[in-house]
């Protein structure tokens, strides 16, 4: 069988290169040659060290890992030292970031150390003492690493490998008992409305007031390519840079519902990082892309003026959710912001008494209640974003004061447990042997008009259960 190499080249200027190979010999030519890229500038070049393995997506996995390490880590690499490479992991940011002072000569070994991959046991543990240094890095105030260890973190949790799903459950487990302290903010809207300038807007604006701002933008995922822009952070050029805001990109991956698979999971961490106001900020949305208010505090819906009549906004299922409406651009057509605002309130309003029987008991509590209010701003002039803030502020506080924002928070937790357990059993459906071979030609079948749909979809389903589970109805 064909080895897979990842390798690792000492350069002029003292720093290394890792790369992965299944031959090392044109690699190591490539590189000579070049005359572009991050080694062609700093050759000469060496091998230092290279390490085999059996299957390509260990050797990507091993790169990437190395690839994060520390000078001192891959200084141990190279000399063979796996005890050293686990105590450093261990050891966390303090000793690794002092190894990364600056330029070293090495371990001060002559040739190439080759390798086998590091046995299991020996990874495992490497794994274990790198979620640790992550949880570590999370919990501390530094803010640079701490950026560095919750964008690993992200990553690990988006990952779809069953290792790395392993050990984002570990991860998340232990973040927990530091998270729930902050406010979670929704806010979606259709394409163009300006979310991103408004987000950045209000971020400057609390960070001001010593707040620490976490923001999860989701990105609508090609469904030709399957690939995402990711470009939300170049609209928030300010606060993406700013040591008290962290703005992470994601794809939707063909989530629906304008959010992303482990949106919940970022939360978790940005909390636990010690973020007192997480937004989310949803891909441009249409009517029913709710999903983002069943995993927030306040669930934000931004219109723009002139944007539709008094029957397209009753049409909205998205805005019977909306604890509050924000009518952005209202700068430029100040009559049409308004004429907006006035519709928009009176099918909140229609809203109301549909889904609230309007009893005297709910008269006597109207006070005690939050009801959605519609606001006028411009993000671009940085107007009318101190009242948005002064409504939230109200807001979160009507919330605590009865009992709604506790409750909220438990619906949000069994909502999230019921939302795994159907993405585990689709997974769990696709992944099954006996699935996999009758799939191919029930889809056949399907095709050709010979089998219903219906009836095709509900053998594969028995077949998930061996035929012991009652009889369903997709």
């Amino acid at each position: 069988m064909q080895p897979f190499f990842v390798y690792l080249l000492r350069c002029a200027d003292g720093s290394y290169y890792c790369g992965h190979t299944d031959d090392m010999a044109s690699r190591m030519q490539q590189h000579q040659v070049s005359e572009t890229g991050y080694v062609a500038t700093r050759k000469p070049i060496e091998l230092a060290w290279q390490g085999e393995f059996e299957k390509r997506e260990d050797a990507i996995a091993f790169e990437q890992q190395v690839k994060g390490w520390s000078r001192a880590k891959k200084d141990a690499l190279i000399a063979g030292d796996w005890a050293g490479i686990k105590l450093l992991a261990r050891a966390g940011s303090h000793r690794a970031g002092a190894a990364d002072a600056g330029p070293s000569t090495g371990s001060g070994r002559t040739g190439v150390n080759t390798v086998r991959a590091e046995p299991p046991t020996v990874r495992a543990e490497l794994v274990e003492a790198s979620a640790t240094s992550h949880i570590d890095r999370i919990l501390q105030a530094n803010p640079l690493p701490q950026r560095r260890a919750i964008a690993k973190a992200i990553t690990l949790l988006e990952s779809t490998r069953a290792d790395h799903r392993a050990q984002a459950d570990e991860l998340l487990t232990a973040l927990l008992p530091h998270t729930g302290n902050s406010f979670r903010l929704g806010i979606s809207g259709v394409p163009g409305v300006g979310k991103s300038t408004f987000i950045e807007t209000l971020g400057l604006h609390l960070i001001e007031q010593g707040h620490r701002v976490a923001v999860l933008t989701i990105d609508p995922s090609s469904t030709v390519s399957g690939g995402s822009i990711l470009g939300d952070k170049t609209r928030m050029e300010k606060l993406s840079v700013h040591e008290r805001a962290y703005i992470r990109p994601s794809p939707s991956s063909g989530t629906l519902g304008g959010v992303a698979e482990k949106t919940r999971e970022a939360m978790l961490v940005c909390e636990a990082a010690g973020y007192d106001l997480v937004i989310v900020e949803t891909v441009g949305v249409g009517q029913s892309e709710t999903a983002v208010a069943n995993m927030t505090d306040m669930f934000v819906l931004m219109q723009l003026p002139n944007a539709g009549d008094d029957l397209q906004a009753i049409k909205k299922g998205v805005m019977e959710l909306a604890d509050l409406v924000v009518i952005n651009k209202a700068d430029i057509d100040a009559d049409a912001a308004m004429r907006a605002a006035a519709q928009i309130s009176s099918a909140m309003r229609l809203f109301g008494l549909v889904n609230n029987a309007m009893g005297q008991a709910q008269a006597e509590n109207f006070d005690k209640q939050w009801h959605p209010q519609v606001l006028q701003l411009s993000a671009l002039h940085n107007q009318g974003v101190d009242g948005f803030w002064a409504a939230v502020t109200q807001f979160q506080k009507l919330q605590a004061a009865n009992g709604r924002h506790a409750a909220r928070r438990e619906q949000q937790a069994l909502a999230w447990m019921w939302e795994r357990i159907e993405a585990g059993l689709k997974n769990s459906f696709r992944a099954h042997p006996a699935v996999r071979a009758q799939l191919p030609e029930l889809a056949r079948a399907v095709v050709a008009g010979s089998a219903v749909p219906s009836a095709a979809a509900r053998q594969l389903l028995n077949l998930l259960f061996d035929g012991k589970a009652p009889a369903v109805s997709p």
